[in-house]
């Protein structure tokens, strides 16, 4: 059997090679021209597709690396505010000891009382510092309002306990500024776990010198009430009222019960109390204020001098304990700052593989293309040659 091929047949088949020649310059072409292996997503859907997923993924790295560049900002501020506050705390404590001498004179405390309550206006203004975005660095999640404002009879925090947790790399986390009911309101008294104080009421001249948990411990974590009594007698009772201890005291002996011990010097009243037991909370604010009441309060009888002399001792402890806060929150400050630190090259080394990879899915091989589009370009050149050839053959110009 013969097959017939007509001469219509073969101008199609050679347009068709031709076209298709045409087609694949120009697609080289284009691939040359942009440098991508990939024109339109039909050329290879599933590399588009993940190569789209890969864009993502670095477009997520760069917003994580903006959360860190914020947060390390942030941080940054709280850095800078705690290191004054700290500078703060050491020229009250300085203040607080001058002061606690009867050799003063009544100008000279009320000198450094000025001072003091200078020092908590300043206090409070760095309180309320914000990171240049209208947003406050203490405040929590709300810090869109001052965290601090002056109330009767002391300072109010207005913004909440929330500290924000920011994604700065994939599944790593670090946290936002302190909230300032952490760093400013929340101080434990005493020694951080045991607090005791001479009542305000007291009328006899003792003085507490020093207290502390015994060495051989027992101390359940009770509150005591020590009253003096006649004939320099003592009484201790608990919580409920009930009584724990008696006995007869002598200046600077230490007084021994429960696993407590406490020390007093001058004479209590008969009736006069101490009350000792856990820490409580106490704001910086308020400590620098209590200060500054004691330097400025009337001093006429041995009683107004042993009462200024617990009240500024009370405080020194109280402002160390704030000082050592003020050294806590920095720490915490600096070991997000590093962790931001390190996530910066996690982040690095995961956009040069997201890039890399990119690359290979993507970019052209130049080399490889330009060899391909010198190749059909010699394909095409040889289709239109046949195809001139093939013009000229026809049986009319044998029969001529």
């Amino acid at each position: 059997m013969n097959s017939r091929i007509s001469t219509s047949l073969m101008y199609d088949l050679s347009l068709a090679t031709m076209l298709a020649r045409q087609k694949k310059l120009s697609q080289l072409q284009q691939q040359v021209a942009t440098g991508q292996k990939n024109i339109t997503a039909k050329d290879d859907p599933v590399g588009v597709g993940a190569a789209v997923g890969l864009d993502r993924s670095l477009a997520e790295l760069e917003r994580f690396g903006l959360n860190a560049n914020t947060v390390n900002h942030r941080l940054g501020l709280q850095e800078n505010v705690l290191a004054l506050i700290g500078d703060d705390m050491i020229r009250i404590n300085e203040l607080a000891v001058q002061a606690n001498t009867d050799t003063l004179s009544d100008d000279d405390r009320k000198s450094i009382a000025a001072e003091l309550r200078a020092i908590r206006d300043n206090l409070i203004s760095l309180a309320n510092s914000d990171d240049g975005a209208g947003r406050y660095l203490f405040g929590g999640a709300a810090d869109d309002v001052a965290p601090f404002t002056r109330v009767a009879g002391g300072v109010a925090y207005n913004g909440d306990q929330t500290q924000r947790q920011v994604e700065i790399a994939p599944g790593t986390f670090v946290q936002d500024t302190l909230p300032g009911s952490e760093v400013f309101m929340r101080i434990r008294t005493g020694d951080g776990v045991l607090d005791a104080r001479m009542a305000a009421s007291n009328t006899g001249t003792g003085v507490l010198e020093s207290f502390s948990r015994s060495t051989a411990g027992g101390w359940n974590g009770e509150s005591y009430t020590i009253r003096f009594t006649g004939g320099d007698g003592y009484e201790v009772s608990d919580a409920n009222g009930n009584a724990v201890a008696a006995g007869t005291w002598t200046a600077k002996t230490d007084i021994e019960f429960g696993g407590l011990r406490v020390s007093i010097s001058g004479q209590p009243a008969d009736g006069d109390e101490l009350q000792i037991g856990p820490s409580g909370t106490h704001d910086v604010f308020a400590t620098v204020q209590q200060l500054v009441d004691a330097l400025e309060a009337p001093v006429v009888t041995g009683a107004d001098r042993a009462a200024r002399r617990n009240a500024l001792q009370s405080s020194m402890r109280d402002i160390a304990r704030a000082a050592e806060a003020m050294i806590d929150a920095r720490a915490s400050g600096g070991a997000q700052m590093a962790l931001i630190e390190d996530s910066a090259a996690l982040r690095e080394a995961n956009a040069v593989t997201f890039k890399t990879t990119l690359s290979g899915m993507r970019d052209l091989d130049y080399a490889d293309a330009i060899t391909r589009f010198q190749l059909e370009s010699t394909a095409l050149q040889t289709a239109q040659t046949v195809f001139t050839r093939m013009q000229g053959l026809s049986l009319f110009n044998l029969l001529r």
